[in-house]
């Protein structure tokens, strides 16, 4: 007879259990659901297996499947979901905090969902809406001094599985308790002037509302997102219209970092998510280890995700825990140089609604953790954990400039070592790359015509400014072009050359022309008389 004991600070129901009660069994398993996505051929998107519904879960008894009719199924999550924000009530909720905090937030959709339901982002930042780039700091050139501020964008993502909903409920939680204890509580101030925190509570309403994993098309969106490894999902246009919304988002903003909730289980899990010959085993990006520090800081900041006894120390590399393709952790990481998490945040996917403000106190100071790792570290007080001391400023950041006018570049920045290059952004040439703190590392920036430029650093507990100044490549062939006819001046100016360069040419043509005309009358005059003379 094995007997097994849960962890008594769990939100949920945790008490000793005999595995030889089979009542009991029942009734547990009906409260257990998947996590991340582990179905296999024999399970659908939905969790229906041949119509009935298989209550399982990764942590205990997985290969137990106790049946449950899919009506039986939806009416236990129609119950559940009563005490769940609606998607209206999610719509209210993003509404008023911003009505009520509206000078440090703002609100915008990245699209709609395939039955039209908007998918409302707030941003949460001291100045949002606005372009700019934090820490501050001054670099002169020889023409000019500037003074400039170097930004993170960062986000967080809900409900991407629609049966999944705990994420966007604790993200709504996030949000007042920023909107709330602004300029109170020194951490919440320094997100809040340091970041633009985006929040997407809800990547799937459709999912929510029909209460199932799939959206309206009953499409699993973290499996749409094109894959590395295999040719699925290659198609721009047929990937769903959620998708689609947030590969533009992250074609318009420029995202340091990033995490998903989930539920399920309890644990942060990191790159690869798939392999390539889609076996089970640890499949390490380029850059493994600051995923595993990002992925340490949430779990060690948790109330107990650190303890598990199936993840060590809470983590999980995706392709270890079980191989998936066309995730959105992945596509995030290789097309837009964003490092997302994805965080299972409840081993329940659907747990009852008066146990969501437990959930919150347990991950909050892991979200915020996550976020402050990316910004400027300061001292938050003595009734601050050593932990949370020590998380702040994860990486190096900085802006690259032209040496001749001192104009922004956007280069690409590269580290000795770590196959993995992220572009710093077109406007402001701003750049922040995520690094293991306390290690030595050699920063490569390079951009078509201008010399490479590197520097070895060595990065303590803090981020470091690292700044580039480029010199072009002058050769015989452009030296004119690059010196004597440079083409940065403004917009507006610019018009104005080209305009007044056309004006002087065509007068000089007239001018010209004229002249000729004036040059060859004698010549026809003579040519008259002496035909008269004849």
């Amino acid at each position: 007879m094995k007997t097994y004991k849960f962890d008594e600070s769990s939100p949920t129901n945790l008490i000793q259990f005999n595995t030889m009660n089979p009542f009991f069994l029942f009734s547990l398993l009906f409260n257990l659901s998947f996590a991340r996505g582990g179905f296999r051929t024999s399970i659908n998107v939905s969790g229906v297996v041949n119509g009935s519904f298989a209550a399982s879960a990764r942590h205990l008894f997985a290969d137990i499947n106790v049946p449950f009719s899919e009506e039986e199924h939806l009416k236990r999550l129609e119950e559940l979901a009563k005490d769940y924000m609606s998607n209206s009530d999610l719509e209210n909720a993003i509404m008023s905090l911003n009505r009520r905090c509206s000078k440090i937030s703002r609100v915008y959709s990245i699209g709609k969902s395939v039955l039209g339901v908007p998918l409302w982002v707030m941003e949460i930042s001291d100045k949002p809406g606005k372009e700019e780039a934090e820490p501050a700091f001054k670099l002169a050139f020889r023409l000019q001094s500037l003074l400039l501020i170097l930004l993170l964008e960062l986000k967080y993502i809900g409900n991407v599985h629609g049966d999944e909903p705990v994420g966007r409920e604790l993200l709504i939680l996030l949000a007042n308790w920023l909107c709330d204890d602004y300029m109170k509580d020194p951490l919440a101030t320094l997100i809040v002037d340091n970041v633009h925190l985006h929040i997407l509570p809800s990547m799937n309403p459709d999912g929510f509302s029909l209460r199932r994993r799939g959206n309206a098309n009953n499409i699993d969106l973290n499996r749409d997102f094109p894959d590395q490894f295999f040719h699925m999902n290659d198609d721009p246009g047929a990937h769903q219209p959620e998708t689609k919304a947030i590969m533009r988002w992250l074609e318009e903003m420029h995202f340091t970092a990033s995490a998903s909730l989930h539920g399920g289980a309890l644990v942060a899990n990191y790159p690869w998510d798939g392999t390539e010959n889609k076996k089970k085993y640890y499949y390490g990006c380029p850059d493994d280890e600051t995923f595993k520090h990002m992925a340490s800081i949430y779990s060690h900041s948790h109330h107990n995700m650190s303890l598990s006894e199936e993840f060590p120390g809470g983590i999980t590399n995706g392709a270890y825990w079980y191989p998936i393709y066309g995730g959105m952790q992945d596509w995030n990481y290789l097309h837009a140089g964003c490092f997302e998490l994805t965080l299972e945040i409840s081993d329940d996917k659907w747990p009852n609604a008066s146990e969501l403000p437990t959930l919150f106190e347990y991950n909050k100071m892991s979200m915020l953790n996550l976020v402050a790792s990316l910004v400027k570290k300061m001292d938050l007080g003595s009734n601050v954990t050593q932990l949370q001391k020590l998380a702040h400023e994860t990486g190096i950041h900085g802006r690259i400039f032209s040496s001749d006018e001192g104009r922004p570049l956007p280069a690409s920045i590269a580290i000795k070592g770590i196959n993995s290059t992220i572009h710093a952004r077109e406007t402001l040439a701003d750049y922040h790359r995520l690094l293991v703190p306390e290690g030595k590392y050699e920063v490569v920036a390079t951009m078509p015509g201008y010399k490479s430029r590197s520097t070895r650093i060595v990065l303590g507990e803090e981020a470091m400014t690292v700044d580039f100044v480029m010199d072009p490549v002058i050769t015989t062939t452009n030296s004119f072009l690059q010196r004597g006819w440079n083409c940065s001046l403004p917009g507006p100016n610019l018009e104005f050359f080209f305009i007044l360069v056309l004006v002087l040419v065509s007068v000089l043509f007239c001018f010209l022309l004229k002249r000729r005309v004036v040059l060859n009358y004698p010549k026809q005059r003579q040519t008259k008389r002496s035909v008269v003379g004849v």
